[in-house]
């Protein structure tokens, strides 16, 4: 299996797993996140591909990702509902995906570090701060999840440490 072909499996199963946190989740907010999260990896997979191709031209498209997770807590926040959250399952899930998340930025570090092409280099650099993005997401759930006030956990999302790139 070629760097582009593990690359591209290693998007596809970040995509499943976000559709299927979002296909689990009985928050509206949260399912809305997840399916963000999927589409991004998708856009990845997207970019591997042509890369695979030659393409020289492969763009990867701008994410504004964090600003919409932020919009969406803030739309949860405000708006009233059941926010209750299975602590356990739903925090060992959301670890998964962080740890997925990091396992990507750490391929995509050392393939850049590899690449002598500069365009791949750059492309590498860029899709490893984009899933650092999403690592970051996935580390804010976990730690509003784990707060000691099950279903109160959104009154207290800041959210100020999510940092654009």
């Amino acid at each position: 299996m070629n760097i582009y072909d593990f690359a591209m499996q290693m998007e596809k199963d970040g995509e499943n797993y976000y559709r299927q946190l979002a296909a689990a989740s009985k928050i509206a907010g949260l399912e809305k996140i997840f399916g963000m999260l999927a589409d991004e990896e998708v856009e990845h997979f997207r970019v591997l591909k042509q890369m695979q191709q030659e393409n020289s031209q492969a763009q990867l498209a701008e994410s504004h990702i964090l600003a919409d997770v932020k919009n969406i807590f803030v739309d949860m926040k405000e708006k009233p509902g059941d926010l209750h959250v299975d602590t356990t399952a739903d925090t060992e899930a959301f670890r998964k995906a962080r740890d997925i998340e990091q396992k990507s930025i750490d391929f995509y570090l050392e393939k850049a570090e590899e690449a002598e092409n500069q365009a791949v280099k750059n492309l590498f650099i860029r899709l490893a701060r984009m899933e650092e993005r999403h690592r970051n997401i996935m580390q804010n759930l976990v730690d509003f999840v784990s707060r000691p006030e099950p279903g109160h956990w959104l009154e207290n999302a800041e959210w100020h440490h999510l940092e654009e790139y």
